[in-house]
């Protein structure tokens, strides 16, 4: 074997040495049962087919690689952003390790959750003993300020109240009878992980609202992220933004610290986040603001409903998606928009202009989140580029028709096609019947990649197989410029490709461009 102490290989070389080679060929004709090479190449080809596509894209009884991932993350996420705050997840151990692995993937910093531990037992007697005992460990291990519970499927599919077993729990001296313990249900089984977000929200704010008397304080705003894996970026962005006016602010669930912690020799287990005292205080804001419409529309129905006025956006990127939020926060504070500002919005444009020529007439293909998918196809069009495919997983027929009519204000959307619901095995049949010149998604559209030859651009979460994108914004004018940059970059990347050839196609294998 070439594995040796004087000789240690990375698993990327070692697996193809001859040696290897060999054993796993061996394991797949002994221990696999192929079909024959050319019966598989066949069925390859078919899948490529037209007549695959209709049939791929009728399907109602399986999904196959969902671009969303599951209400409990997004739960978990939520409590990530507000201070020292612990999130527990009632259920199994297992489930909680994928909501903190999927996280500590993304952003490459320690993602802290607990479990209640439910095992067979629970499922079968409820799970009241493990939150008494969960709570307890939970408080005393952990120090934290505030403990955020939601739950699983196990706990759901029982019927497990958390209202109920929280009260019992404190009743039996788990945590002091005031400590703060909002809670979400979150049943991992339908919706995704924007109303796993959506259902925190909510459950904290009524936590800390209810009942109370609200004096309203003119010209103030809360704002709310959404579940975003570039909240590092983008919420520092937002609040360079609404420094530069003046506005009189609340960031309400902050991540942006707790998922980037400093190496400086101490350990944080909480960084950052919106202190508790602020939320309360929030209750007295003007108006509360959304900058991802679809994460939050239970618990803008909550704002309105104490007596906030309230707005949504979809993810504020670009040109006019960037000037709408800034007017409107324009509006409620009383605060113009800055020189300074102005600068950047034209920095942009300038941007734009330079490199209209390889932007113009592009063709996408666009996956995510339905917030995220509108503000690309948005941005897209701005740059003259021509969104062919927009899908969302987890979009809504709402979604659906929004799309359309985004589409249908711009000549470079007229042949878009708009997939509420439908997965990336579904994406692979529209690249492979309809190709486009580029795919904008997360990490899993790296096998559309290899799959359709498509070049991928990561742009929203989860990326696991880059570091450090989420650090930088996406959102505003310097966000925007960032997607534009990374846009050109593949651009010019591929284009370097097809021309790398000497005296074949190396002519066009120019320096400046």
């Amino acid at each position: 074997m070439p594995q040796s102490a004087e000789k240690v290989l990375d698993h990327a070389p070692l697996f193809r040495e001859p040696e290897y080679r060999q054993m796993l060929a061996a394991k797949k004709l002994n221990f696999e049962c192929p079909h024959p090479d050319q019966v598989v190449a066949d069925q390859r080809e078919f899948t490529k087919t037209w007549e695959y596509r209709e049939k791929n894209l009728a399907r109602e009884a399986l999904v196959v690689n969902p671009a969303k991932a599951c209400q409990p993350l997004g739960a978990v996420f939520a409590a990530a952003g507000f201070e020292r705050t612990m999130s527990f997840v009632h259920g199994s151990q297992g489930c909680v390790a994928y909501y903190r692995s999927h996280l500590s993937r993304h952003f490459k910093e320690p993602a802290s959750a607990v479990s209640s531990s439910m095992t067979e037992d629970a499922a079968v007697f409820g799970g009241l003993k493990n939150m008494v005992d969960g709570l307890a460990n939970t408080y005393t291990l952990y120090d934290p300020k505030m403990i955020a519970v939601s739950t699983t499927c196990m706990a759901e599919v029982i019927g497990d109240d958390l209202h109920g077993f929280i009260e019992n729990a404190k009743n039996e001296g788990s945590v002091p009878r005031d400590f703060d313990v909002p809670f979400a249900h979150t049943p991992a089984f339908v919706g995704s992980h924007i109303d796993g977000y959506d259902g925190m929200m909510e459950g904290v704010l009524e936590h800390f609202w209810d009942g109370k008397e609200r004096t309203e304080a003119a010209g103030t705003i809360n704002i709310i992220p959404g579940f975003d894996g570039f909240c590092v970026g983008n919420n520092r962005e937002v609040r360079h933004l609404l420094n530069l006016m003046g506005v009189s602010y609340t960031f309400i669930q902050d991540a942006s610290d707790q998922f980037d912690t400093p190496s400086d020799g101490e350990f944080r287990m909480y960084d950052g986040g919106t202190k508790i005292e602020d939320v309360k205080a929030a209750l007295n804001a003007e108006a509360t603001l959304s900058l991802q419409h679809y994460n939050t529309r239970h618990t803008l129905n909550y704002c309105a409903e104490v007596g906030q006025a309230t707005a949504s956006f979809h993810y504020p990127l670009g040109v006019q998606a960037t000037d709408e939020f800034l007017m409107k926060v324009s509006a409620i504070s009383g605060k113009e928009i800055p020189e300074a500002i102005r600068l950047e919005r034209g920095r942009l444009i300038d941007a734009m202009a330079d490199s209209q020529s390889w932007l113009h007439g592009k063709k996408y293909a666009i996956y995510g989140d339905p917030d995220f998918v509108y503000a690309i196809t948005r941005f897209i069009m701005e740059t003259g580029g021509e969104p062919i495919h927009c899908l969302a997983t987890n979009g809504t027929a709402a979604w659906e028709a929004e799309m359309k009519e985004l589409l249908a204000s711009s000549p470079f959307g007229e042949d878009a096609q708009v997939w509420a619901g439908k997965d990336l095995w579904a994406m692979r049949s529209l690249l492979f019947t309809e190709p486009v010149d580029l795919l904008i998604g997360n990490s899993y559209g790296k096998y559309l990649e290899r799959d359709t030859g498509t070049p991928l651009i990561r742009l929203t979460f989860p990326i696991f197989d880059r570091h450090h994108h989420h650090r930088f914004p996406l959102m505003g004018y310097q966000g925007g410029l960032r997607v534009l940059t990374t846009i050109l970059d593949k651009i010019f990347d591929k284009l370097d490709r097809e021309t790398i050839e000497p005296g074949v196609t190396d002519y066009s294998y120019d320096l400046t461009r």
